[in-house]
Order: structure tokens, then sequence, then C-alpha cells
């Protein structure tokens, strides 16, 4: 079986090579596991399909750093990464937690998880016409922090079914930060030889003690955080980064 370049004329096809697959494999399994995580929220099990959310990020997180790395960067591989993105972090945890808390709230419930992943939709078509660069934070809160929040809720043991108009507000506000102009840190520009060691030893120090106290519940504080921090303008990445001293004139 042979893979063709996309947009090219019979004639002009090329093959593409192994490398250039590599990364769209991984993007596959993004969205496999935002399927997985649907079929598991039909069934009801909306605990282990918010897992399967949280497998898609990884999933999704290597991806990228495979084109980079591999310098396999292609339109194709942007397009099928931001289709994967609307079904594993727009509408697995719209349904998630319309299965799960916003359904009863009857069609008030309905549209706010379809605003939730329409906020997705159009957040992610934002990105992929704002000329990209990996040194400039986020435009707006990405959208897999916001589906992961959500469901960090269930992973915490909160009974949602309780408090949909909670849940209900939480994504409309989580909806408008998408779509906000608000930055958010961009991992990308911190790399290993402008990383501050002493900064991110004790960050690393800190997660770890997290992960012990809280157990399920350490999701739900590190997306608080890092939504948090955007909308006080902290950027996380400058503050891990040594800062070079300015030439002296």
């Amino acid at each position: 079986m042979k893979f063709f370049v996309a947009g090219q004329d019979n004639e002009n096809r090329k093959p593409l090579s192994l490398k250039q697959i590599i990364p769209s494999v991984f993007t596959s399994g993004h969205l496999l596991c935002g399927m997985f995580s649907l079929t598991l929220a039909f069934d009801g099990r909306f605990v282990p399909a918010s897992w399967m959310v949280l497998l898609a990020l990884i999933f999704d997180s290597v991806d990228g750093r495979l084109a980079r790395a591999l310098d396999v960067n292609s339109q194709f591989g942007m397009h099928f990464d931001s289709l994967s993105d609307v079904i594993g972090f727009g509408v697995a945890p719209a349904i998630i937690m319309y299965g799960s808390a916003l359904n009863r709230l009857g069609v008030t419930g309905a549209i706010v998880a379809a605003f939730f992943a329409l906020c997705v939709v159009l957040r992610v078509a934002r990105f992929n016409v704002t000329p990209s660069s990996g040194s400039r934070p986020y435009q707006g809160l990405p959208c897999p922090a916001a589906g992961l929040l959500m469901l960090s809720f269930l992973k915490a043991g909160v009974p949602v079914e309780a408090a949909p108009a909670v849940m209900a507000f939480f994504m409309v506000a989580l909806g408008v930060l998408m779509l906000s102009s608000i930055p958010y840190s961009n991992a990308k520009k911190l790399k290993k030889e402008n990383a501050n060691k002493k900064k991110c030893f004790a960050l690393l120090c800190v997660i770890l003690l997290s992960i012990v106290l809280l157990q399920g519940a350490v999701f739900l504080l590190f997306w608080s955080v890092y939504i948090i921090s955007g909308i006080l303008r902290f950027d996380w990445d400058k503050w891990l980064a040594i800062i070079p001293p300015e030439p002296e004139v």
C-alpha cells in the first residue's frame, strides 16, 4: 500500500516516506481515543471516557513534536490534527458532561454542551488561519485545557450530577475563554537550552508532591492553575526560562 501527497495530480503524485507517515499515525491514535471516549460515554462510563481524553492529549502532544523533529510539517497534518482536536477535546467532553450532569437541565443543558463544542471548532479554525509562531503565546485558552478541566471534575470524584447548573456555568465560561484574546503559555518556546533548571526542578517537586497528596484531584488543580494564570497574564514559559542579559551599550 502506498500513500501519496494530497492535492497532487495523478501524474505528479509522489509516495510519502515512512517518516512523513509516522506523525499521522499518532494523530490517528488521538482521533481513536476521542472516538473510544464517546463510545464509553454512550454506555454511561463517564470516568473511563474522561481518561481516554487524557490519553488523546498524550497522542496529540507526540504527533506535533514528531513532525517538527522529523521536519515533515504539512497542511494535511495540520488539518488532520485539528479535526482530531474537535472530536477529542470538543465533542467528547461535551457529550461526557451532558450525559453525566447537563442532561438534568433539559434543553438548556443540550445548548450548553453544543455551545462548548462550537467554541472548540471556532478556536481550532482561528488557530489554523492565524500566522503561527513557536515563540508566541496561544491566543485564547487552548481547547485541550478547556476540555480536560471539565473532565477533571469527574476524575476528582466530584458529584457533578448534583450541580448541573455549576457545570453549565463552567462550560460557558471556558467557551468564552477559548474565543478570547487572552494569552496563554506556549510550551513550544521553552527549550532544554534556555530552561531554568532550578525552577523546573522546583516545579517538578511540587507536581510530584501534588500527585501524592491529591491523587485523582491533581488534574483539577493543574488545569485550574493554568487557566487562572492566563487570566492573570502569568507566562509560565517566560518564568521557567533563563532570560539572557541585555547587551551593554
